[in-house]
């Protein structure tokens, strides 16, 4: 199946199950892991848009958040399951081309979405006068809409330059998706120029985000140990550390794979990685928001006592 020549358009996915047993059982781990994140991220949509009690900047910011996180998810795993289920490891170029600029764009978006975020609880927490005027509703769609225009056009660019790439060699991907710089590998042309362009982009859209949101929370922090309150502060403080979770979770294996020169890389380290942003944080991040938050428990127990009332 990997010796495909220069003629075949299709490229092979050579997947993140081995064929024994170990593979299988990684399989339906991973499919569990995906319905999950399903259910996590559709409920926390939904009950973001019917209760009133959650219909802040904040948690407006969150439903986008849950809404990138069910598309993301669902641009890789549904095909890798598919691949190892009916043995069938090719994805053809076009439809390679398409879940790239997917995956691209939504991760892009996501690391500004969750820049945001941040920027939002710094503004109530240091700036709590000015918070209705600087996190407004023009503002929020501002953010989100910029988030999905920057993610969109910087997923273009490295979309069409891997499709435009003269690919020579086996037609064999050693990844679980179409991950431009594991499609490098196969390219029969130098590519130094374009593995610059990745080092910058993963640097505007990673490392200085990480940084803002790094140095914002530094302000959060001092102003948290300022407050009076005692229940203001461990609020604050338990908002503020559920976003910081998923911020590292998110940031810092995404960062590390592709900052990394390909001299040190290698493919099993980085599928590793990869499940780390791509499956297991769109998982996590529902859980983390519910079960660290007290209004969205409080939400959910509503949301509970209404269905138990309709039923009634």
């Amino acid at each position: 199946m990997e010796n495909y020549t220069q003629k075949s358009t299709d490229f092979i996915l050579l997947g993140l199950f081995p064929p024994s047993r170990i593979g299988l059982l990684l399989f339906i781990l991973i499919v569990l892991i995906f319905l999950m994140a399903l259910f996590g991220n559709l409920s926390m949509i939904l009950l973001i848009f019917l209760d009133t009690h959650l219909h802040t900047p904040m948690y407006f910011l969150l439903s986008q958040l849950s809404l990138i996180d069910l598309n993301y998810i669902s641009t890789i795993v549904p095909k890798m399951a598919s691949n190892f289920v009916f043995g069938n490891k090719s994805i053809s170029f076009i439809g390679c081309g398409f879940q790239s600029f997917f995956f691209l764009t939504l991760g892009g978006a996501e690391a500004l979405l969750l820049t945001s975020m941040a920027y939002d609880r710094y503004v109530a927490i240091c700036f709590p006068l000015h918070y209705p005027i600087r996190m407004s509703k023009k503002v929020c769609v501002l953010m989100i809409t910029g988030s999905w225009i920057m993610g969109s056009i910087n997923s273009c660019a490295h979309t069409v330059y891997a499709l435009h790439i003269p690919y020579c060699r086996s037609r064999s991907i050693n990844h679980f998706f179409c991950d431009v710089p594991a499609m490098l590998t196969l390219a029969c042309m130098d590519t130094w120029v374009y593995e610059y362009t990745v080092f910058v982009s993963t640097t505007l859209f990673l490392v200085f985000p990480f940084i803002g949101i790094a140095c914002s929370y530094g302000r959060v922090l001092l102003a948290i140990c300022r407050m009076h309150s005692t229940e203001g502060r461990k609020r604050a403080y338990s908002t503020c550390s559920t976003h910081l979770t998923v911020v590292t979770l998110y940031y810092v294996p995404f960062a590390y794979t592709y900052l990394r020169p390909r001299s040190l890389r290698s493919p099993a380290e980085d599928k590793v990685l990869a499940v780390f942003y791509t499956i297991l944080t769109p998982m996590l991040n529902p859980i983390i928001y519910s079960l660290r938050n007290k209004e969205v428990m409080g939400a959910l127990r509503r949301m509970i006592q209404r269905i138990c009332f309709l039923k009634l």
